[in-house]
């Protein structure tokens, strides 16, 4: 099973960072607006969230901001590119998924690996498939990174199927689509489930009925 994909410090940054070359410690300061900047969309939602949220829970100045980021629009389109490097790093690190156990497990790892990219960047994820930043940029950046994930799916479906009634583009996004519509509902706790247990329903429904697999008894609990 591959390993997780590690999370490597942005180098991209806002319009400001992106006219010079950063240092070991302005790419840690540009981290450090970048993380904050997701907590303050955690609790606050994009709309509400301001430069001065984001500056306080950074611990550094407007000044410090302004360094790297234009406005919080700015730092926003920087996330967005982290999680489509994120993403693009992911989709890479999905193997064959045989018809057996090493398939379904193989299967249910990356879900697993997905779902962590998922949860960690949840509130730039939930603001761009609300449609709550506008701007031809983001649009496109979000049309990538579904693609991203569509396409190595497609790979690994058309190699487990030849039957000539199954489209393995069709089936990609479909995927893609019922994944993250169903961590969008258990992030929002619009759905009352464990994560383990959505993902393990999620790799038996798509190594049964996508890849070819064995319908795995169910966990009994315990008495």
């Amino acid at each position: 099973m591959a390993a997780t994909p590690r999370r490597k410090l942005s180098t991209r940054g806002g319009a400001p960072a992106q006219e010079r070359e950063l240092r070991a410690q302005g790419k840690k300061t540009m981290r450090k607006l970048l993380d904050a900047a997701m907590t303050v969309l955690e609790k606050r939602g994009y709309h509400a969230a301001r430069v001065d949220d984001i500056v306080k829970v950074a611990r550094t100045s407007h000044g410090t901001f302004y360094l790297y980021f234009a406005n919080k629009e700015d730092l926003f389109r920087a996330l967005l590119h982290d999680v489509a490097e994120e993403v693009s790093t992911l989709a890479e690190t999905l193997g064959p998924v045989t018809p057996d156990e090493a398939g379904y497990r193989e299967l249910r790892g990356w879900l697993g690996r997905f779902s962590d990219m998922y949860v960690h960047y949840g509130p730039v994820i939930r603001a761009w498939t609300e449609a709550e930043v506008e701007g031809d940029d983001v649009g496109r950046t979000g049309e990538q990174v579904l693609a991203t994930v569509a396409t190595a799916l497609m790979a690994r479906i058309d190699d487990a199927n030849d039957s000539a009634d199954f489209d393995p583009q069709v089936a990609a996004l479909a995927t893609v689509a019922m994944v993250e519509r169903l961590h969008y509902y258990l992030l929002s706790r619009q759905l009352n489930v464990a994560r383990d247990d959505l993902l393990d329903t999620v790799a038996t429904v798509l190594h049964v009925g996508v890849f070819g697999g064995s319908r795995r008894r169910r966990r009994r609990s315990a008495s």
